[in-house]
Protein backbone atom coordinates (compact mmCIF):
# COMPACT_ATOMS: atom_id res chain seq x y z
CA UNK A 1 0.00 0.00 0.00
CA UNK A 2 1.53 3.42 -0.97
CA UNK A 3 2.38 5.83 1.42
CA UNK A 4 -0.22 8.02 -0.55
CA UNK A 5 -3.05 6.12 -0.42
CA UNK A 6 -2.34 5.25 3.25
CA UNK A 7 -2.79 8.98 4.23
CA UNK A 8 -6.19 8.83 2.52
CA UNK A 9 -7.16 6.22 3.62
CA UNK A 10 -6.50 7.64 7.20
CA UNK A 11 -8.94 10.68 6.33
CA UNK A 12 -11.70 8.96 4.92
CA UNK A 13 -11.50 6.66 8.76
CA UNK A 14 -11.19 10.01 10.38
CA UNK A 15 -14.41 11.22 8.79
CA UNK A 16 -16.68 8.43 10.54
CA UNK A 17 -15.14 8.88 13.65
CA UNK A 18 -16.07 12.49 14.08
CA UNK A 19 -19.52 10.89 12.66
CA UNK A 20 -19.84 8.94 15.45
CA UNK A 21 -18.67 11.51 18.00
CA UNK A 22 -21.33 13.59 16.71
CA UNK A 23 -23.99 10.98 16.71
CA UNK A 24 -23.61 11.47 20.54
CA UNK A 25 -24.55 15.21 20.35
CA UNK A 26 -27.38 14.87 18.27
CA UNK A 27 -28.83 12.15 21.21
CA UNK A 28 -28.10 14.80 23.66
CA UNK A 29 -29.90 17.68 21.65
CA UNK A 30 -33.15 15.57 22.18
CA UNK A 31 -33.09 16.69 25.25
CA UNK A 32 -33.40 20.31 25.01
CA UNK A 33 -37.25 21.80 25.49
CA UNK A 34 -39.71 21.45 22.81
CA UNK A 35 -40.37 24.80 21.71
CA UNK A 36 -36.44 25.17 21.16
CA UNK A 37 -36.33 22.22 19.29
CA UNK A 38 -39.50 23.07 16.71
CA UNK A 39 -37.43 26.51 16.31
CA UNK A 40 -34.53 24.57 15.54
CA UNK A 41 -36.17 21.81 12.66
CA UNK A 42 -38.10 24.97 11.26
CA UNK A 43 -34.78 27.04 10.87
CA UNK A 44 -33.31 24.49 9.15
CA UNK A 45 -36.29 22.99 7.24
CA UNK A 46 -35.84 27.32 5.75
CA UNK A 47 -32.48 26.86 5.70
CA UNK A 48 -32.51 23.57 3.44
CA UNK A 49 -35.30 25.26 1.00
CA UNK A 50 -33.21 28.58 0.77
CA UNK A 51 -30.12 26.59 0.14
CA UNK A 52 -31.58 24.12 -2.22
CA UNK A 53 -32.92 26.83 -4.92
CA UNK A 54 -34.32 25.44 -7.92
CA UNK A 55 -32.62 22.47 -7.72
CA UNK A 56 -35.49 19.37 -8.25
CA UNK A 57 -34.23 15.95 -6.98
CA UNK A 58 -34.96 14.55 -10.49
CA UNK A 59 -32.43 17.13 -11.91
CA UNK A 60 -29.84 15.87 -8.73
CA UNK A 61 -30.40 12.02 -9.64
CA UNK A 62 -29.55 12.90 -13.15
CA UNK A 63 -26.50 14.61 -12.33
CA UNK A 64 -25.51 11.69 -10.20
CA UNK A 65 -26.22 9.49 -12.90
CA UNK A 66 -24.44 11.18 -15.25
CA UNK A 67 -20.79 11.12 -12.98
CA UNK A 68 -21.64 7.19 -11.95
CA UNK A 69 -21.47 6.89 -16.14
CA UNK A 70 -18.28 8.65 -16.29
CA UNK A 71 -16.55 6.62 -13.25
CA UNK A 72 -17.58 3.65 -15.21
CA UNK A 73 -15.29 3.70 -17.86
CA UNK A 74 -12.73 2.81 -15.40
CA UNK A 75 -14.58 -0.70 -15.30
CA UNK A 76 -13.65 -0.87 -18.87
CA UNK A 77 -10.05 -0.19 -18.52
CA UNK A 78 -11.23 3.40 -20.22
CA UNK A 79 -9.92 6.85 -18.80
CA UNK A 80 -11.95 8.50 -16.42
CA UNK A 81 -12.58 12.17 -17.30
CA UNK A 82 -12.17 13.01 -13.52
CA UNK A 83 -12.50 16.63 -14.03
CA UNK A 84 -15.53 16.93 -15.88
CA UNK A 85 -16.87 14.37 -12.45
CA UNK A 86 -15.78 17.04 -10.33
CA UNK A 87 -17.48 19.43 -11.98
CA UNK A 88 -20.32 18.12 -11.64
CA UNK A 89 -19.96 17.14 -8.30
CA UNK A 90 -19.22 20.78 -7.12
CA UNK A 91 -21.60 22.06 -9.38
CA UNK A 92 -24.81 19.83 -8.38
CA UNK A 93 -24.25 17.57 -6.00
CA UNK A 94 -22.10 18.95 -3.45
CA UNK A 95 -24.52 21.13 -1.74
CA UNK A 96 -26.81 18.28 -0.83
CA UNK A 97 -23.76 16.54 0.90
CA UNK A 98 -22.67 19.63 3.02
CA UNK A 99 -26.49 19.60 3.96
CA UNK A 100 -26.88 16.17 5.06
CA UNK A 101 -23.17 16.46 6.66
CA UNK A 102 -24.74 19.34 8.54
CA UNK A 103 -27.66 17.67 9.21
CA UNK A 104 -26.70 14.38 10.26
CA UNK A 105 -23.14 15.81 11.69
CA UNK A 106 -21.06 13.71 9.23
CA UNK A 107 -18.20 14.83 6.96
CA UNK A 108 -19.16 13.23 3.80
CA UNK A 109 -18.18 15.95 1.71
CA UNK A 110 -14.80 15.72 2.93
CA UNK A 111 -14.26 12.02 1.80
CA UNK A 112 -15.98 12.17 -1.47
CA UNK A 113 -14.11 15.34 -2.50
CA UNK A 114 -10.55 13.33 -1.35
CA UNK A 115 -11.26 10.50 -3.13
CA UNK A 116 -12.30 12.46 -6.31
CA UNK A 117 -8.99 13.87 -5.98
CA UNK A 118 -6.81 10.97 -5.57
CA UNK A 119 -8.57 9.33 -8.60
CA UNK A 120 -7.72 12.94 -10.73
CA UNK A 121 -3.84 12.52 -8.86
CA UNK A 122 -3.71 8.84 -9.95
CA UNK A 123 -2.96 8.36 -5.99
CA UNK A 124 -5.97 5.43 -6.29
CA UNK A 125 -7.27 3.27 -8.62
CA UNK A 126 -10.04 4.77 -10.69
CA UNK A 127 -12.50 1.66 -9.81
CA UNK A 128 -11.79 2.12 -5.77
CA UNK A 129 -12.67 5.88 -6.39
CA UNK A 130 -15.83 4.58 -8.70
CA UNK A 131 -17.14 2.66 -6.24
CA UNK A 132 -16.21 5.22 -3.21
CA UNK A 133 -18.27 7.90 -5.02
CA UNK A 134 -21.12 5.47 -6.10
CA UNK A 135 -21.62 3.69 -2.45
CA UNK A 136 -21.67 7.33 -0.66
CA UNK A 137 -23.72 9.10 -2.71
CA UNK A 138 -26.08 6.29 -2.06
CA UNK A 139 -25.91 6.71 1.49
CA UNK A 140 -26.68 10.41 1.08
CA UNK A 141 -29.34 9.60 -0.87
CA UNK A 142 -30.77 7.55 1.79
CA UNK A 143 -30.06 10.46 4.32
CA UNK A 144 -31.96 12.19 1.81
CA UNK A 145 -34.98 10.47 2.05
CA UNK A 146 -34.48 10.65 5.53
CA UNK A 147 -34.74 14.09 5.76
CA UNK A 148 -37.88 14.09 3.92
CA UNK A 149 -39.38 11.96 6.30
CA UNK A 150 -38.68 14.35 8.82
CA UNK A 151 -39.68 17.35 7.23
CA UNK A 152 -43.28 15.13 6.51
CA UNK A 153 -43.40 14.42 10.04
CA UNK A 154 -42.69 18.36 10.93
CA UNK A 155 -45.25 19.65 8.36
CA UNK A 156 -47.88 17.40 8.98
CA UNK A 157 -51.00 18.18 9.11
CA UNK A 158 -50.29 20.38 5.71
CA UNK A 159 -51.49 18.16 2.68
CA UNK A 160 -49.81 20.23 -0.13
CA UNK A 161 -46.68 20.45 1.63
CA UNK A 162 -46.34 17.11 2.71
CA UNK A 163 -47.30 15.13 -0.48
CA UNK A 164 -45.01 17.32 -1.98
CA UNK A 165 -41.78 15.77 0.43
CA UNK A 166 -43.41 12.16 -0.58
CA UNK A 167 -42.79 12.72 -3.97
CA UNK A 168 -39.68 14.09 -3.25
CA UNK A 169 -38.62 10.84 -1.01
CA UNK A 170 -39.36 8.84 -4.06
CA UNK A 171 -37.46 10.23 -6.45
CA UNK A 172 -34.69 9.86 -4.22
CA UNK A 173 -35.48 6.28 -3.40
CA UNK A 174 -35.25 5.58 -7.02
CA UNK A 175 -30.81 5.70 -6.98
CA UNK A 176 -31.79 2.79 -4.37
CA UNK A 177 -33.65 0.55 -5.90
CA UNK A 178 -31.19 -0.97 -8.48
CA UNK A 179 -29.49 -1.68 -4.94
CA UNK A 180 -32.42 -2.96 -3.64
CA UNK A 181 -32.94 -5.33 -6.42
CA UNK A 182 -29.29 -6.41 -7.11
CA UNK A 183 -29.92 -8.04 -3.32
CA UNK A 184 -33.15 -9.56 -3.59
CA UNK A 185 -31.86 -11.48 -6.46
CA UNK A 186 -28.33 -12.66 -4.81
CA UNK A 187 -30.63 -13.65 -1.55
CA UNK A 188 -34.30 -14.29 -2.97
CA UNK A 189 -35.33 -11.82 -0.96
CA UNK A 190 -38.75 -9.22 -1.49
CA UNK A 191 -37.09 -5.94 -0.20
CA UNK A 192 -38.27 -4.48 -3.13
CA UNK A 193 -41.83 -5.39 -2.52
CA UNK A 194 -41.44 -4.38 1.30
CA UNK A 195 -40.48 -0.65 0.53
CA UNK A 196 -43.00 -0.40 -2.13
CA UNK A 197 -45.96 -1.12 0.41
CA UNK A 198 -44.15 0.97 3.11
CA UNK A 199 -44.26 3.96 0.49
CA UNK A 200 -47.77 2.97 -0.20
CA UNK A 201 -48.68 2.90 3.22
CA UNK A 202 -47.21 6.34 3.43
CA UNK A 203 -49.22 7.62 0.50
CA UNK A 204 -52.37 6.15 1.89
CA UNK A 205 -51.53 7.94 5.28
CA UNK A 206 -51.34 11.12 4.14
CA UNK A 207 -54.43 10.68 2.44
CA UNK A 208 -56.25 9.92 5.11
CA UNK A 209 -54.48 11.89 8.00
CA UNK A 210 -53.47 8.97 9.53
CA UNK A 211 -50.14 9.93 11.67
CA UNK A 212 -49.57 6.41 13.25
CA UNK A 213 -50.01 5.02 9.73
CA UNK A 214 -47.26 7.12 8.29
CA UNK A 215 -45.02 6.86 11.06
CA UNK A 216 -44.78 2.60 10.52
CA UNK A 217 -45.05 3.54 6.76
CA UNK A 218 -41.93 5.18 7.37
CA UNK A 219 -39.85 2.80 9.65
CA UNK A 220 -40.72 -0.47 6.79
CA UNK A 221 -39.41 2.09 4.35
CA UNK A 222 -35.90 3.19 6.61
CA UNK A 223 -35.25 -0.70 8.25
CA UNK A 224 -35.52 -2.47 4.82
CA UNK A 225 -33.06 -0.07 3.53
CA UNK A 226 -30.44 -0.94 6.23
CA UNK A 227 -31.03 -4.45 6.10
CA UNK A 228 -30.28 -3.76 1.92
CA UNK A 229 -27.16 -1.92 3.24
CA UNK A 230 -26.37 -5.24 5.53
CA UNK A 231 -26.48 -7.55 2.89
CA UNK A 232 -24.54 -5.98 0.82
CA UNK A 233 -21.78 -5.69 4.03
CA UNK A 234 -22.17 -8.46 5.90
CA UNK A 235 -24.50 -11.22 5.39
CA UNK A 236 -23.33 -14.13 4.50
CA UNK A 237 -22.65 -15.41 2.05
CA UNK A 238 -22.71 -12.87 -0.72
CA UNK A 239 -21.83 -9.32 1.29
CA UNK A 240 -18.53 -7.37 0.52
CA UNK A 241 -16.72 -8.84 3.51
CA UNK A 242 -17.16 -12.43 2.20
CA UNK A 243 -16.22 -11.17 -1.29
CA UNK A 244 -13.45 -9.55 -0.35
CA UNK A 245 -12.00 -11.74 1.74
CA UNK A 246 -12.24 -14.64 -0.71
CA UNK A 247 -10.85 -12.53 -3.38
CA UNK A 248 -7.68 -11.64 -1.28
CA UNK A 249 -6.44 -15.31 -1.73
CA UNK A 250 -6.00 -14.48 -5.46
CA UNK A 251 -6.73 -11.25 -6.53
CA UNK A 252 -5.47 -8.12 -4.24
CA UNK A 253 -6.50 -5.41 -6.47
CA UNK A 254 -10.36 -7.06 -6.55
CA UNK A 255 -10.31 -7.83 -2.99
CA UNK A 256 -9.86 -4.11 -2.69
CA UNK A 257 -12.43 -2.54 -4.85
CA UNK A 258 -14.60 -4.87 -2.90
CA UNK A 259 -13.18 -4.09 0.10
CA UNK A 260 -13.89 -0.33 -0.72
CA UNK A 261 -16.98 -1.40 -1.28
CA UNK A 262 -18.04 -2.99 1.46
CA UNK A 263 -16.93 -0.10 3.79
CA UNK A 264 -18.79 2.76 1.55
CA UNK A 265 -22.08 0.45 1.94
CA UNK A 266 -21.17 0.50 5.42
CA UNK A 267 -21.29 4.31 6.04
CA UNK A 268 -24.92 3.98 5.94
CA UNK A 269 -25.67 1.44 9.13
CA UNK A 270 -22.34 2.56 10.87
CA UNK A 271 -24.19 5.75 12.65
CA UNK A 272 -26.62 4.09 14.04
CA UNK A 273 -24.88 0.92 14.98
CA UNK A 274 -22.43 2.75 16.61
CA UNK A 275 -25.42 4.61 18.63
CA UNK A 276 -26.64 1.81 20.08
CA UNK A 277 -23.57 -1.24 19.67
CA UNK A 278 -20.60 0.72 19.67
CA UNK A 279 -18.09 -2.11 20.29
CA UNK A 280 -19.96 -4.46 17.47
CA UNK A 281 -19.78 -1.31 15.02
CA UNK A 282 -16.25 -0.56 15.74
CA UNK A 283 -15.23 -3.80 15.20
CA UNK A 284 -16.44 -3.83 11.67
CA UNK A 285 -15.29 -0.15 11.22
CA UNK A 286 -11.89 -1.69 12.16
CA UNK A 287 -11.81 -5.03 9.72
CA UNK A 288 -13.54 -2.94 6.51
CA UNK A 289 -11.15 0.15 7.18
CA UNK A 290 -9.01 0.78 4.18
CA UNK A 291 -5.90 0.91 6.07
CA UNK A 292 -6.74 -2.77 7.08
CA UNK A 293 -5.04 -5.24 4.47
CA UNK A 294 -8.03 -7.42 3.01
CA UNK A 295 -6.43 -10.52 3.63
CA UNK A 296 -7.03 -10.15 7.14
CA UNK A 297 -10.50 -9.33 6.92
CA UNK A 298 -12.54 -11.43 8.77
CA UNK A 299 -15.93 -12.32 7.22
CA UNK A 300 -17.39 -14.76 10.10
CA UNK A 301 -16.68 -12.24 12.82
CA UNK A 302 -18.16 -9.51 10.73
CA UNK A 303 -21.34 -11.38 10.19
CA UNK A 304 -22.01 -12.44 13.84
CA UNK A 305 -20.79 -8.28 14.87
CA UNK A 306 -23.98 -7.25 12.69
CA UNK A 307 -25.89 -10.22 14.36
CA UNK A 308 -25.20 -9.21 18.17
CA UNK A 309 -25.57 -5.77 17.37
CA UNK A 310 -28.82 -5.65 15.70
CA UNK A 311 -30.11 -8.27 18.16
CA UNK A 312 -29.04 -5.39 20.71
CA UNK A 313 -31.13 -2.44 18.71
CA UNK A 314 -34.09 -5.06 18.88
CA UNK A 315 -34.04 -5.24 22.42
CA UNK A 316 -33.55 -1.07 22.56
CA UNK A 317 -36.28 -0.61 20.75
CA UNK A 318 -38.37 -2.79 22.69
CA UNK A 319 -37.29 -1.35 26.39
CA UNK A 320 -38.55 1.85 24.40
CA UNK A 321 -41.56 0.09 23.84
CA UNK A 322 -42.51 -0.90 27.48
CA UNK A 323 -41.68 2.52 28.43
CA UNK A 324 -43.80 4.56 26.29
CA UNK A 325 -46.64 1.60 26.03
CA UNK A 326 -49.76 3.35 25.26
CA UNK A 327 -48.18 6.32 23.11
CA UNK A 328 -47.59 6.34 19.58
CA UNK A 329 -43.92 5.57 20.09
CA UNK A 330 -44.56 2.75 21.67
CA UNK A 331 -46.13 1.52 18.86
CA UNK A 332 -43.37 2.70 16.82
CA UNK A 333 -40.59 1.19 17.93
CA UNK A 334 -42.63 -2.54 18.80
CA UNK A 335 -42.47 -1.93 15.06
CA UNK A 336 -39.07 -1.03 14.87
CA UNK A 337 -37.98 -4.25 17.41
CA UNK A 338 -39.70 -6.34 14.70
CA UNK A 339 -38.02 -4.95 11.80
CA UNK A 340 -34.35 -5.49 13.25
CA UNK A 341 -35.59 -9.27 13.90
CA UNK A 342 -36.31 -9.74 9.95
CA UNK A 343 -33.25 -7.68 9.25
CA UNK A 344 -31.03 -10.82 10.77
CA UNK A 345 -33.45 -13.30 10.24
CA UNK A 346 -31.49 -15.58 7.98
CA UNK A 347 -28.65 -15.38 10.81
CA UNK A 348 -31.28 -16.46 13.64
CA UNK A 349 -31.94 -19.26 11.74
CA UNK A 350 -28.69 -20.15 11.56
CA UNK A 351 -27.90 -19.57 14.78
CA UNK A 352 -30.90 -20.79 16.99
CA UNK A 353 -32.44 -22.55 14.31
CA UNK A 354 -35.89 -22.42 12.25
CA UNK A 355 -38.30 -23.31 15.52
CA UNK A 356 -37.08 -21.05 17.43
CA UNK A 357 -36.69 -17.99 14.81
CA UNK A 358 -40.53 -19.08 13.71
CA UNK A 359 -41.11 -18.35 17.26
CA UNK A 360 -39.49 -14.96 17.76
CA UNK A 361 -41.16 -13.97 14.77
CA UNK A 362 -44.52 -14.70 15.75
CA UNK A 363 -43.65 -13.30 19.34
CA UNK A 364 -42.24 -9.68 17.68
CA UNK A 365 -46.30 -9.99 15.41
CA UNK A 366 -48.05 -10.96 18.50
CA UNK A 367 -46.52 -8.10 20.36
CA UNK A 368 -46.88 -5.72 18.11
CA UNK A 369 -50.13 -6.41 17.42
CA UNK A 370 -51.06 -5.89 21.18
CA UNK A 371 -48.86 -2.38 21.24
CA UNK A 372 -51.11 -1.12 17.97
CA UNK A 373 -54.31 -2.10 20.41
CA UNK A 374 -52.75 -0.69 23.27
CA UNK A 375 -53.08 -4.10 25.31
CA UNK A 376 -50.61 -4.17 27.49
CA UNK A 377 -52.05 -7.44 29.34
CA UNK A 378 -51.18 -9.41 26.58
CA UNK A 379 -48.23 -7.24 25.45
CA UNK A 380 -46.84 -8.89 28.99
CA UNK A 381 -47.05 -12.19 27.84
CA UNK A 382 -44.94 -11.78 24.87
CA UNK A 383 -42.32 -9.08 25.61
CA UNK A 384 -40.72 -11.57 28.39
CA UNK A 385 -40.07 -14.39 25.61
CA UNK A 386 -39.04 -11.58 22.92
CA UNK A 387 -36.27 -10.76 25.55
CA UNK A 388 -34.90 -14.18 26.35
CA UNK A 389 -34.94 -14.93 22.57
CA UNK A 390 -32.73 -12.34 21.64
CA UNK A 391 -30.70 -12.20 25.08
CA UNK A 392 -29.62 -16.48 23.95
CA UNK A 393 -29.16 -15.21 20.44
CA UNK A 394 -26.43 -12.35 21.38
CA UNK A 395 -24.79 -14.83 23.80
CA UNK A 396 -24.86 -17.28 20.50
CA UNK A 397 -23.27 -15.10 17.91
CA UNK A 398 -19.88 -15.32 19.32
Amino acid sequence: MSLKWTILSAALASALIISGCSKETASTNEEKPAAEEKAGKEEQVKSDTEEQGETEPEALVASYKEAVAELDKAKEDKEVDFAKVEEIYISDLQPLVKKRDEEFGEQIDQTLTAALAAGKNEEMNPVVVRQLFDKLMQKEFFQTVRHEFAEIDENWGNKEEVTKEYEEAMAFYSVLQGTVEKRDAAYESNMQDVISGGFSEIQSAIENDDKLAFSLGKQVVDKTLMKTFYYAVGAVPNGYATKASESAKTDETEAMIQQSEGWAFYQSVYPYLQKNAPEEADYILGQLDLQTEAKNIDAYKINRAFVRGFGKIALHEYEESKEAFGEEKGTVTAIEGALFINMIENDIKEILGEEETAKLNENAQAYLEAAKAGNKEEADKYMPLLEESLNNLIQKAQ
